[in-house]
């Protein structure tokens, strides 16, 4: 049986099987301690009952008044693990612990081209916010989509209302 934990120190060396996709961001061990010593309870792993590392997600509460908000910063299963529905449990858990810290809404950047990472979302109940121009660096530049779910907070969905037309990362609020 899978189990999801609170995610650990020790994970650090022990999750490259996960983080070693070419569509998971990877980040500096400060970056992932800062996420871990500020918002644990967002910072969840998926074990298996060997112990391996079967995913992870990474995230945080940010914004004030109707934009706060959570957001997950990472999300990433193990290709031998993918399509057994663990992202949508990872996700579930961080869309509870927003919905009890009385966000509006949860938020996430996805690469445009990832086709099935932006599929799964929407089935999950996300949809596009807007587009973020150039949002990746890369050998070529590539886009991102906002992509949201409104929470229980937001009554009249306003988080969720798609903007009109792109914008640059330097746009981002």
């Amino acid at each position: 049986m899978t189990t999801i934990r609170p995610f650990r120190c020790d994970d650090l060396f022990r999750f490259n099987n996960v983080n070693l996709d070419p569509l998971t961001e990877t980040y500096g061990l400060p970056f992932y301690l800062q996420y871990l010593a500020h918002w644990p309870e967002y910072f969840q792993v998926l074990e298996s009952p060997s112990g391996e590392i079967m995913g992870y997600i990474m995230g945080k509460a940010e914004g004030s008044g109707e934009q706060w908000h959570g957001h997950v910063t990472a999300l990433s299963v193990a290709p031998e693990f993918r399509r057994l529905g663990l992202a949508g449990k990872l996700m579930n858990g961080l869309e509870d612990i927003s919905e009890k810290k009385q966000c509006y809404f949860v938020d996430l950047f996805v690469r445009v081209s990832n086709k099935v990472a932006v599929a799964m979302y929407e089935k999950l109940g996300y949809s596009v916010y807007r587009r973020v121009l150039e949002y990746y660096s890369g050998e070529v530049d590539e886009d991102a989509f906002d992509m949201r779910k409104a929470l229980s907070r937001d009554k009249e969905k306003k988080s969720v209302i798609p903007l009109p037309h792109p914008v640059r990362p330097d746009e981002l609020d």
